[in-house]
């Protein structure tokens, strides 16, 4: 299947960056992050046989090299020059105090979410993202009744999150 990379960006560069922004808190740490997705995500193209759609292999390759990211920045010591957390910019036309708690919502979600169990978090980030049971089934090797297992699961502690904070 012929695709063109740069199409493949700009149609799903937001998508990578969302999935980056899942697993990595550091705003530093997010863009290399991105980078080795894209990265991957180019160099996986030619092994795209079209037997799931372009958006569900693109998915399973930004999350693998997501996982892999932060195992290797697991092991590595903590550098003080990467500490810091920057929150999300909101793109919503709004006054700027429901910017604020938008901003601040969406924050506390991506922390509860990067909380999550690795595989929790993988399902959690594609359900949002709108992908449905099946094709996460798909992107993590898991039956679909598995995938509504975890992905309830993973729900109800965030809800339980947010209702503690």
């Amino acid at each position: 299947m012929n695709t063109d990379f740069n199409a493949i960006v700009s149609e799903y560069g937001p998508l990578l960056s969302r999935v980056a922004s899942s697993y990595e808190a550091n705003q530093h740490l997010q863009q290399e992050l991105l980078q080795e997705i894209s990265l991957a995500v180019w160099q996986s193209l030619k092994a795209f046989k079209g037997e799931s759609s372009l958006k569900t292999y693109i998915l399973r390759v930004a999350h693998n090299k997501a996982v892999t990211h932060v195992a290797y920045h697991a092991k590595q010591p903590f550098n003080e020059s990467y500490c810091e957390i920057e929150n999300p910019q909101s793109n919503n036309i709004g006054s700027p105090e429901n910017q604020l708690a938008q901003q601040s919502d969406v924050a506390k979600l991506l922390k509860a979410v990067r909380k999550l169990p690795v595989q929790s978090r993988q399902i959690v980030t594609m359900s949002m993202e709108g992908l449905g049971y099946q094709d996460i089934a798909d992107v993590c090797g898991i039956s679909s009744v598995n995938v509504g297992v975890i992905l309830n699961r993973a729900k109800k502690s965030l809800m339980e999150t947010f209702h503690h904070e």
